[in-house]
């Protein structure tokens, strides 16, 4: 049942936001015209760092699995985080993790309160550093260190909460200063792309928005990660960045704009990602099939 309800929110905002786009554009046509004209180069650097974007992710899942003790092959790691990307834009809900977390448990043997626990970590980087990309350029100083001892706090607690109602023992982690610091620093190299693609897309629509301004965008947009409860995020993103314009100052149509290009330049990238899945031999088999231990466990046929 929660899952049907769940189905039915997802789809009725994404009906609505589909909806609610058409109508914009079609009292915004200059809107198209403006897309018409974006430099085919605008669109391969979008690609290209979308795909620095995906290196990204194939680092956080290499120190995520340093932490929890097991290892990936390069051609595993590249493979999972294709099909967990392809998930999480077509599957409402962070279903790529649910992925990951079925396949490292039947083919890696990882125990799901590690892999959770870990994963736990990694979003409190992302909340903390998006915190700080959302406040610093244009809060007080003392306000933004409160906001990052808040998010930090309660992403703290619930680790923590976590921790002691699944009874994950830390001797099961390598929890090293090391680790850590190398998997915050990933996060921290995921965001910078994350600004430099949103920056890539806003300066394409206008180009006088400025660099504070394209920080704190893409930090209220990181937000939308939490909440993903459509495809691709799909309203949500839109939501939080119109809800922010008196922190960003970027107009409406310019959200607009931007989002339409992003959404349009992903779907180029998926179907880069979809590519490389085949190239590389994959089949869905390989994530309910469990591996023969004497053998290599990469992705197979």
């Amino acid at each position: 049942m929660k899952h049907r309800i769940r189905l039915i929110i997802a789809i009725t905002l994404v009906i609505i936001t589909l909806s609610a786009f058409a109508y914009y554009i079609s009292s915004h046509t200059y809107l198209l015209t403006q897309l018409a004209h974006i430099p085919p180069l605008t669109i391969i650097w979008l690609l290209l760092l979308y795909i620095v974007w995906f290196v990204a992710l194939i680092l956080i899942l290499w120190i995520s699995m340093i932490i929890c003790k097991k290892t990936l092959s390069p051609k595993e790691n590249i493979l999972l985080n294709a099909y967990s990307t392809l998930v999480n834009f077509f599957i409402p809900g962070q279903g790529g993790i649910a992925v990951r977390g079925v396949y490292l448990k039947k083919v890696k043997d990882l125990a799901v309160r590690n892999y959770i626990y870990v994963s736990l970590l990694y979003f409190m980087f992302y909340a903390i550093i998006s915190t700080a990309l959302l406040v610093t350029s244009n809060r007080p100083l003392w306000q933004t260190l409160l906001a990052l001892i808040f998010i930090g706090g309660v992403s703290f607690g619930v680790i923590q909460f976590y921790k002691s109602k699944s009874k994950t023992r830390s001797d099961s982690l390598a929890l090293t200063s090391k680790n850590l610091l190398l998997l915050f620093v990933a996060t921290l190299f995921q965001s910078i792309v994350q600004v430099t693609i949103y920056g890539v897309e806003l300066r394409s629509v206008n180009s006088n928005i400025s660099l504070h301004q394209i920080v704190t965008y893409t930090g209220a947009a990181n937000f939308s990660l939490f909440v993903a409860l459509t495809p691709g995020a799909i309203g949500i993103r839109e939501s939080f960045l119109l809800l922010s314009r008196h922190l960003h100052g970027i107009s409406s149509a310019n959200i607009i704009s931007a989002n339409i290009i992003d959404r349009s330049v992903f779907i180029l990238f998926l179907g880069f990602v979809f590519i490389l899945t085949i190239s590389l031999h994959a089949n869905y088999k390989s994530f309910i099939k469990k591996s023969d231990p004497n053998e290599n466990s990469e992705l197979k046929i």
